[in-house]
């Protein structure tokens, strides 16, 4: 075990490394079996672990490995060691398994992509940076994988860097996660100062020891890391990175979205539980932010035209509904709705991808249609994938991951109604988006005709994620259907229980009325969209659509309050004494040069006369010592 965790994060690395240094040599065949096949190997690895650490349980919960002393600078002793325990094993094997499913389609989808070799470096480097983020053992070392996941985000965003627009979404994407990771580092800075010590699991054992709940440390240290959580997972008020990040290949959008990136937040908040534990008024902040997140998310999908934009605010919104689940302490129901997502989830931007790509790069669902009987592979695995996204009841595993937030939400300690309410609310648009998207990319008439058939090398992909959105449920169900625990028996050995304040047999009702809201949001689609489109016109051409296509307004917002006046200041602050110091030294510099210039003007009696006088400086300063 010792020796092959840390083989988990390292051959990513080395893949990245041989790609990045002699990916020029390589044929596209060679670099696809590195890039696919390093990843392959890890999520082996990380299969082999997965039995042993299971075998070991409950007797041991843990495993730690020192690899090497990275800082040891005064009381600052940081190491590079990773620890795996129930919940970095979880993230691990998504981000292995799904990721190599991505690889694998990646092969064929970029096989006509002048930066083939490029793209596979920076696919594995940003594997290897999550991967380092799930099993630090250290929040310094996490911190590390943290930004370099922001770093390959801003690679793979604008990947195709000759377009403006995707340099434009690549740097805001790296701005806009900088913001939350300032935070962050700031937290980390505070805790550090108080505990000596940047080891996860002693900074949570002495947090717990000598900062009451409520303390004023607690709930700023709480609110700084959140802040960092904010950034990378696009919640409220820094999720407008998101939608525009769609500008990467689809392959890419899959692994952001389902195995890293947007993930991290949730890692990092579920890590540091005990934290947000001592800061309740953060936590409640944490499921109130997800709450309005879902929602707003929700909306907004649904007026998206946008294949791939709406499965963004898909995102957002799913994200949203992990934030609720850890906000009101359903630490593990969040970790198994992000397993589930990332089935589903990877499996639509897959689909949405060959959709796209088969269709001569048409994004607008309105200029698809008919692709049912054309693309069935495609259709039938889309399908699986939307109706796990909406929580079709019973047969899907969104269903039973989502139907737990849903239930923990109003009858945790920390749940309410409202949060009830809003994750119902949530549930009903994600069902009626979802469908919008089969019914009118679908079905109908073919409005753009497919250039071609996509190989199986795509597709199969599709197929494993088709199945896994469908059966991965069943490793945690309700009492009232199965009473099946698999899942939380594991992860609670990391993740405190839930408290419920409610009767648990009041939990089949929630359960009912979960199912029908699904099945409504599903039939009101189909009304609107499939039997009588008139019916969504007025919605279509209304201002509140409009206003719900552009994001509910936040990026005219920020431009308002924050890029233009910067724009502003920079224009008037473009000549003041740094400027003109720097522009004085560039100057200086370009003289000297110029004078240096002379002396290699290529005229051989001008070296020699050089020559001759150097000479004779020499010879006067040693006659005349």
């Amino acid at each position: 075990m010792s020796t092959i965790i840390p083989l988990i994060p390292a051959i990513p690395f080395l893949s990245f490394l041989i790609l990045a240094l002699f990916g020029h040599k390589l044929t596209r065949k060679v670099a696809g079996i590195i890039g696919a096949g390093s990843i392959g190997i890890t999520a082996v690895l990380t299969c082999i672990i997965a039995v042993t650490f299971l075998k070991s349980l409950p007797e041991v919960k843990s495993y730690s490995v020192h690899v090497w002393d990275w800082i040891n600078a005064g009381n600052l002793k940081v190491e590079i060691s990773f620890s795996l325990d129930s919940l970095s094993l979880v993230f691990c094997f998504v981000i292995t398994f799904v990721g190599f499913l991505i690889h694998i389609y990646s092969i064929g989808f970029m096989e006509k992509d002048g930066g083939f070799t490029r793209f596979f470096a920076y696919m594995n480097l940003f594997i290897g940076s999550m991967l380092v983020l799930v099993l630090a053992d250290n929040i310094l070392l996490m911190y590390l994988g943290w930004e370099g996941v922001g770093l390959c985000s801003y690679l793979l965003i604008g990947f195709w860097y000759k377009e403006p627009a995707n340099g434009y979404a690549a740097r805001k994407a790296f701005i806009i996660t900088r913001v939350g990771d300032t935070a962050m580092i700031i937290g980390i800075f505070i805790l550090f100062i108080n505990f000596g010590t940047v080891n996860i699991n002693e900074l949570m054992q002495q947090a717990s020891a000598k900062w009451v709940a409520g303390s004023s440390l607690a709930v700023l240290t709480a609110a700084l890391l959140l802040g960092g959580a904010l950034g990378k997972s696009a919640q409220l008020p820094l999720q407008t990175w998101l939608p525009d990040a769609m500008a990467g290949p689809s392959p890419v959008s899959a692994l952001i979205h389902a195995a890293t990136m947007v993930t991290a937040g949730v890692y990092l908040i579920a890590r540091t539980h005990v934290l947000f534990s001592l800061a309740p008024v953060v936590q409640s902040t944490i499921a109130i932010i997800g709450a309005l997140t879902l929602l707003i998310a929700g909306f907004s999908a649904l007026a998206q035209h946008d294949l791939k934009r709406i499965l963004a605010y898909s995102t957002i919104s799913q994200i949203g509904y992990m934030f609720l689940a850890l906000g009101v302490g359903a630490w593990s129901a969040a970790v198994f709705h992000f397993m589930i997502h990332a089935f589903f989830k990877a499996l639509l931007f897959l689909g949405a991808g060959i959709v796209i790509l088969v269709l001569d790069e048409e994004h607008d669902i309105f200029k698809m249609g008919g692709l049912r009987k054309k693309m069935p592979v495609v259709f039938y695995t889309f399908l699986i994938g939307s109706a796990s996204l909406s929580a079709l009841p019973l047969i899907t595993a969104g269903f039973y991951s989502k139907d737990q937030i849903l239930w923990y939400s109003f009858s945790s300690q920390s749940g309410s109604i409202m949060l009830w309410l809003a994750g119902i609310i949530g549930a009903l648009l994600t069902a009626l988006y979802s469908f919008r998207m089969i019914f009118i990319a679908f079905y109908g008439e073919a409005k753009t005709q497919p250039s071609f058939s996509p190989g199986k090398l795509m597709t199969v992909p599709l197929i494993v994620l088709a199945v896994l959105s469908l059966v991965g449920g069943f490793v945690e169900m309700p009492s009232s259907i199965g009473n099946i625990h698999l899942f939380s028996n594991i992860v609670g050995n990391t993740l405190p229980a839930v408290v419920i304040k409610t009767g648990e047999g009041q939990e089949i009702v929630f359960q009912v009325l979960s199912a029908i809201i699904a099945l409504s949001g599903i039939y009101i689609a189909y009304i609107i969209y499939l039997k009588n489109p008139a019916l969504s016109e007025p919605f279509d051409h209304s201002r509140i659509n409009k206003f719900f296509e552009k994001g509910w307004g936040f990026d005219k917002l920020y431009d308002t309050l924050f890029v233009r006046p910067v724009l502003w200041l920079s224009v008037i602050d473009k000549n003041d004494f740094f400027d003109l110091w720097n522009i004085g030294l560039s100057r200086l510099a370009l003289f000297l040069n110029r004078l240096l210039s002379y002396t290699q003007n290529g005229k051989v009696r001008w070296y020699l006369l050089s020559f001759a006088i150097g000479i004779v400086i020499i010879l006067t300063y040693m006659l005349s010592r």
